[in-house]
């Protein structure tokens, strides 16, 4: 709270300075006082006597009006509970202002309370039509209703640094990321003096740093002059890590609280005494939330100068060539509402808080980034980065981790430092390698190729499993292969779905030194013509020759017991030459091929998969003629259709297309 709000509610309370004489006269003028100079805690706690004591019938109208302020209140120090119910009685009590239906519209849209924020939001466009406040409101709300889903991050609360009040704005120092800088209104900071804003001490800059094992240690006040009786916080630094910009509150008694921009210079560990940062010669605004970009050129921050696009703006100055160089974010950033905490990942990459665009209530945290047109794509963090509360003031460390400030889950709006982090995606493809009797096959050799110009290599384990990590929406190319064995390949592409994956492929390689029978080729009846669902297993046995471009087999058929001699012979190499002509037809040489009929002169031998896949038989059995007619009439029929086969042997592995 403390900063943070001063500078998001600065200046709007100069609106509430209607000084009314009823009901004990100088209390409510004392109330409209205190909340036109920002001293919203103060405000809230006069607000409240006064609505107490207006209790005759008479007074309903003092009393709408006095609720709708102190509503106003409440809102400013982010008690976004007891504002929704005030904002509530002042509708109740007849209060005419419309605004108040569009307060209590965000006050419930931050109590996550969104139907009625819509009602509310409604009855305001009734009034207001066309008000994009409004409608980004009732978009907002229509949005976290219908995506309930969360995105990957993981966040928890970073208890080492957060005390029993307002700890937020963290930002490293450099990019060794071992110094964390934040704002903390603790016990414990400089001066006794409770804030006549917030009813908490005034912020002060702490620290916390790594030790040598990488731990964090316990946050210390910053070294050096940085911190006084006033609020300083919200820091950000140059590249080279010897600048601050911090944000400073300007207190004079009875005057308008606002904030400016300091700079403080660091020797020794040590920061000197902040001096004033002059950005224009307008007194009257606000500046804060300073952000320095990676280069060390520009300077950006919030305001609510005139020039804006309404509420709080991101505006931003040259720090090289400051005449001139002040320039608002413009309409794809900034909107009617309050948008601020900037900070520049890269320098086409922004990330800021706004309760302008839509979102899940509050202050939402925003990804923005820069298009070759000049235009900027801005996106939503999405849950559990953001929630119903006001989520803001990132700071990014090595990949995708960082903190943030959130008061999500605090009734008393007391802001608390959070960690963030985007697990890497587990995205892996596993599987095993095996003969064609589904056997380990040792030593087998593994690699995969991707379009992003990876490349990696594995040998199987003795059990023939293999795994490999995979990238998001990458196209493989996979290849195995091992002494003895013809090489299998594979290909495929990875989801581009941003959740973790788990791929299995399996590869069977064929012998060079045993006959392989090719499943699931099919012919007519009593004929060597092919049927047309025998192409997938044809095709797979093209893609296993132009895979190994050496070899040359030969296609041989067999046939079961039924039928002459003579005849048997002459389908099986009927049948073998169809599927060389297939073969040829699809591109493979016929110097690489040949076909041989066996008839039923070579009886199929059981191995350990057909002994599996068929238990009437054991491994080592031969499946003869005699062997059958011993058999019952059932597995009769059973080893007659293991005997029609059709298989190939390779010839040799040398072969040479010239």
């Amino acid at each position: 709270m403390k900063l943070r709000n001063i500078i998001i509610a600065a200046g709007s309370a100069v609106l509430l300075m209607l000084t009314v004489a009823s009901c004990g006269g100088a209390k409510l003028s004392v109330a409209d006082e205190q909340m036109a100079r920002g001293e919203y805690f103060d405000a809230s706690k006069t607000y409240r006597k006064v609505y107490n004591k207006l209790t005759k019938r008479e007074d309903r109208p003092l009393r709408g009006e006095v609720a709708f302020k102190m509503a106003n209140a409440y809102s400013r120090l982010r008690q976004t509970a007891r504002a929704a119910g005030a904002y509530q009685n002042a509708i109740n009590f007849g209060y005419p202002d419309s605004m108040a239906y569009l307060y209590l519209g965000q006050a419930l849209q931050a109590e996550g309370k969104y139907q009625q924020a819509i009602d509310a939001y409604r009855k305001f466009l009734e009034k207001v039509p066309g008000n994009k406040v409004a409608q980004n409101g009732i978009d907002g709300c229509t949005n976290s209703m219908s995506h309930k889903e969360k995105t990957r991050y993981r966040v928890s609360q970073a208890k080492l640094f957060n005390s029993s009040r307002s700890d937020f704005a963290p930002m490293f120092l450099d990019k060794e990321y071992d110094r964390l800088y934040y704002t903390s209104t603790n016990e414990k900071v400089t001066g006794n003096a409770r804030s006549e804003i917030t009813g908490m001490k005034k912020g002060d800059i702490y620290v916390s740093a790594k030790n040598d094992k990488g731990v964090w240690q316990k946050p210390e006040p910053a070294e050096g002059e940085l911190n006084s009786e006033f609020d300083e916080g919200i820091v950000s630094f140059t590249p080279d890590g010897q600048t601050m910009y911090l944000t400073k509150a300007r207190r004079e008694l009875n005057a308008n609280t606002g904030v400016e921009i300091y700079t403080s210079t660091r020797s020794d560990a040590k920061w000197s005494a902040p001096v004033k940062y002059e950005i224009t010669a307008d007194t009257l605004s606000s500046y804060g939330h300073p952000a320095v970009s990676p280069d060390g050129t520009w300077l950006y921050f919030t305001s609510d100068m005139p020039g804006g696009k309404g509420g709080k703006d991101i505006w931003r100055i040259n720090l090289k060539e400051r005449a001139g160089s002040l320039e608002n974010l413009g309409d794809w950033i900034n909107t009617p509402g309050d948008d601020c905490f900037p900070y520049f990942r890269s320098d086409s990459v922004l990330y800021f808080a706004s309760d302008g665009h839509p979102g899940y209530g509050g202050l939402d945290l925003f990804r923005a980034e820069m298009q070759p047109s000049g235009g900027w794509t801005v996106v939503n963090m999405g849950k559990p980065m953001n929630s119903t509360a006001d989520d803001f003031g990132i700071t990014f460390g090595p990949g995708e981790y960082g903190f943030f400030s959130s008061n999500r889950g605090d009734a008393r709006g007391y802001d608390h430092i959070w960690a963030f982090e985007l697990p890497d995606l587990k995205i892996n493809i596993s599987g095993w390698v095996l003969d064609k009797d589904e056997e380990p096959v040792p030593n087998a050799v593994i690699r995969i190729v991707g379009d992003d110009g990876s490349n990696q290599k594995q040998v199987a384990k003795p059990d023939g499993s293999f795994s490999f990590p995979l990238r998001r929406g990458v196209s493989y190319v996979m290849l195995a292969g091992a002494k003895g064995f013809l090489n299998a390949r594979q290909e495929f592409t990875s989801d581009i779905a941003e959740e973790d994956a788990e791929y299995n492929v399996d590869f069977f390689l064929a012998s060079i030194n045993k006959p392989v029978v090719v499943e699931n080729i099919f012919y007519d009846f009593d004929r060597a013509t092919l049927r047309p669902e025998s192409k997938a297993a044809l095709d797979s046995l093209a893609d296993v020759l132009r895979d190994n471009p050496n070899v040359t087999i030969e296609m041989a058929s067999h046939t079961d017991r039924h039928g002459t001699d003579e005849y048997n012979l002459s389908l099986s190499g009927r049948r073998a030459q169809s599927v060389i002509d297939y073969l040829i037809s699809v591109g493979i040489k016929p110097d690489r091929l040949q076909s041989q009929g066996y008839g039923e002169s070579r009886p199929k031998t059981i191995t350990k998969k057909l002994a599996r896949e068929h238990p009437n038989f054991k491994e080592g059995d031969v499946l003869t003629e005699e062997y059958i007619l011993a058999l019952p009439e059932d597995q009769q029929a059973e080893a007659d259709q293991i005997n029609r086969r059709t298989e190939f042997q390779v010839l040799s592995i040398d072969y040479r297309m010239y």
